[in-house]
């Protein structure tokens, strides 16, 4: 096996300016106190020099997990195999962790459920899991899966709405609950199930980055853990692991470069949304197909990484790692650099957010061993920061902190939703989030309350979405 690292002068270079006061070298993106101010020019941004704006003078909350990640005396016990309830259960995220506990009986088990629209596989769902509670979007559905579920014998309750949900995210008897619900929407049940003293098996991204100054005091007031069920926060939770108090220096998250990874950048103007949908490595849904291929999702995983691990924003880098081999890295005190390695695979990540502290052991059936000699070679190199301009918004965004994060989130989100409806060019992405986020800078709330959150998640996505076609100006690149 071939390893191969881009040399030195590919690398995109940090600007490490003043607290409050400097200006990015690139662009207009600066700081005025605690106001954000979005100018970025995408044409003007040059091929080799990703620049990162000035440091925002707002104190970070701690972080969600320690960086020892010590195992505390105050660590959840139960009888048996341990019970979680599932948020999203027939989305992505759901379908693969009901697979780890059909495959793991002895280890997991499933108390309550709460899903969406797609009544036909929840009821199949229910029938093989007997969930003791089970929540739907709406009255009509919970009498579409009651009559579904008329035949079993012993029955779930069955509740529905945002009420539903809070209550299979507070089930007595479950010890974590994994959140697989994209969107805000799991912010509600998220933090119902911190308020109940759950542990939380995290993949719902806005979590941290709409709600992570509301939600990680809140965790830490109630003693809660927050395990990163996506893979490149997975990989480094793991490469933490035993490290002392003080001895991460920077996180290295990698990214697959999407479906334009090999495009040139003057070709991304004919992008039609089939090509976007071309992952070359995963198989993912829509939106997080088209965040990959904007690099939106790896911008969104910056400002995650801040929040789980309190790492400041100039020690979090990326990388476009092709092969998805190395899942991110971590780079200790004395320079040695730690990285977890294995198959592109979500159900790994999740698999070992549910069983932390332990190692459960798998049929190499169904879970492949890694054969780095098959894998060949693994290179790394550095972004381009004309073909991804996400990452320039992704760290303005994250150093204006408070309400900022979520803003950024939301409208991104809406505006893939309107990519995907053809409604905007693929370039246009990059213009709706950056005009909605600069929009926002005079509003923007430092240490925002969960209805504040929530509040501008909701202005966020109509804002974007009034941005018509026509009120856009041509993405230059």
């Amino acid at each position: 096996m071939a390893l191969k690292i881009a040399p030195t002068s590919e690398l995109c270079t940090s600007s490490l300016l003043g607290s409050t006061s400097g200006l990015a070298s690139s662009g207009s993106t600066k700081f005025t106190g605690q106001k954000l101010r979005f100018g970025l020019s995408i044409k003007s941004r040059t091929k080799k020099a990703c620049t990162r704006a000035a440091r925002c003078s707002i104190q970070a909350p701690p972080p969600a997990w320690p960086g020892t990640a010590v195992v505390g005396e105050d660590r959840k016990v139960w009888d048996g195999p341990k019970p979680f309830s599932i948020i999203g259960s027939t989305g992505s995220i759901g379908t693969q962790t009901l697979d780890i506990v059909a495959e793991h009986p002895d280890k997991f088990k499933v108390v309550a459920l709460a899903a969406g629209s797609n009544v036909t596989l929840l009821a199949e769902q229910v029938r093989m899991f007997k969930p003791k509670l089970v929540s739907v979007r709406n009255e009509s559905l919970a009498t579409e899966l009651k009559e579904a579920l008329a035949d079993i014998e012993h029955k779930p309750e069955i509740v529905y709405g945002d009420e539903g949900m809070v209550e299979v995210a507070q089930h007595p008897e479950a010890v974590s609950v994994v959140t697989g619900i994209v969107g805000c929407a799991g912010l509600k049940p998220t933090v119902a199930a911190i308020e109940a003293g759950k542990d939380i098996a995290l993949a719902n991204k806005e979590t941290l980055i709409a709600g992570g100054p509301f939600v990680l005091p809140l965790a830490h007031k109630h003693k809660v853990k927050i395990l990163p069920a996506d893979s490149e926060h997975s990989a480094i939770f793991q490469c933490i692991q035993g490290l002392p108090e003080g001895a991460l220096r920077r996180i290295i998250l990698t990214a697959s470069g999407g479906a334009f990874r090999d495009w040139p950048v003057g070709k991304l103007k004919e992008v039609k949304v089939s090509d976007a949908l071309k992952h070359p490595n995963w198989n993912m849904g829509k939106k997080i197909t088209v965040d990959s291929a904007t690099l939106f999702n790896k911008g969104l995983e910056v400002i995650e990484a801040h929040y789980l691990y309190g790492a400041d924003y100039d020690n979090i880098e990326i990388v476009i790692h092709p092969q998805s081999i190395a899942h991110s890295m971590v780079e200790t005190q004395d320079s040695s650099v730690l990285a977890q390695l294995g198959w592109p695979d979500m159900r790994l990540p999740i698999l070992y957010t549910m069983s932390w502290p332990e190692r459960v052991p798998c049929s190499e059936v169904t879970w492949p061993r890694l054969d780095l000699c098959k894998s060949g070679s693994l290179t790394f190199k550095a972004p381009d920061c004309v073909k991804y301009p996400s990452m320039d918004l992704a760290y303005s965004a994250g150093r204006a902190g408070g309400t900022m994060t979520g803003v950024f989130s939301s409208a991104n989100e809406k505006a893939v939703e309107l990519f995907i409806d053809e409604r905007i060019s693929y370039l246009d992405i990059f213009k709706v989030v950056e005009k909605t986020c600069d929009k926002h800078r005079n509003e923007l709330v430092p240490r925002p309350s969960l209805e504040e959150i929530i509040h501008y998640d909701l202005w966020a996505r109509k804002y974007a979405a009034s941005l018509a076609q026509s009120s856009l100006e041509p993405a230059m690149v």
